[in-house]
């Protein structure tokens, strides 16, 4: 679990998406590992997302940045890093989220394939962690074990 947040990262506020994110994702059965938190620095964030990537992380889930402010830029760095997209998971929580609000259209977050790891971007905040996780869960243990099967296409150099 990746937060990305500039207050979160320096301390002057509490992370409540990384561990909501963490339990939503242990309920679904994913085995977590790590919850970190980054600025809104999109050099930061694309090295986060490459380092997990290297090590073979079968799933990365990012909470933040996906808005419209100047400083949101996890989709940004989620494209760096992505070699495949994966366009239905975004999408998804989309549609999902404009049953709730029409604010969800503002939503910038993608999802794509870099090597063996699955990375999906998540909206910041607990009410809308807790209504968008429930659409892309029953899908991601297939995902993920597709992925790790087919090796995912990465090369290395």
């Amino acid at each position: 679990m990746v937060t990305v947040s500039t207050p979160v990262s320096r301390g002057e506020a509490d992370d409540e998406s990384g561990p909501l994110l963490a339990a939503l994702a242990d309920r679904a059965g994913a085995d977590v590992v790590g919850i970190e938190q980054v600025p809104d620095d999109l050099l930061m964030i694309e090295s986060r997302l490459r380092t997990h990537v290297e090590h073979e992380t079968a799933l990365v889930l990012t909470t933040g940045g996906t808005g419209l402010s100047p400083g949101d830029v996890t989709p940004e760095a989620t494209r760096a890093v992505i070699e495949r997209d994966a366009p239905g998971f975004a999408e998804a929580m989309r549609a999902e989220m404009l049953r709730h609000t029409p604010d969800g259209i503002l939503s910038r977050g993608v999802a794509g394939v870099a090597g063996r790891t699955l990375i999906l971007n998540f909206p910041q905040g607990p009410s809308a962690l807790e209504q968008l996780f429930g659409v892309v869960a029953p899908t991601l243990r297939h995902a993920v074990a597709t992925l790790q099967r087919a090796g995912g296409g990465h090369h290395r150099d």
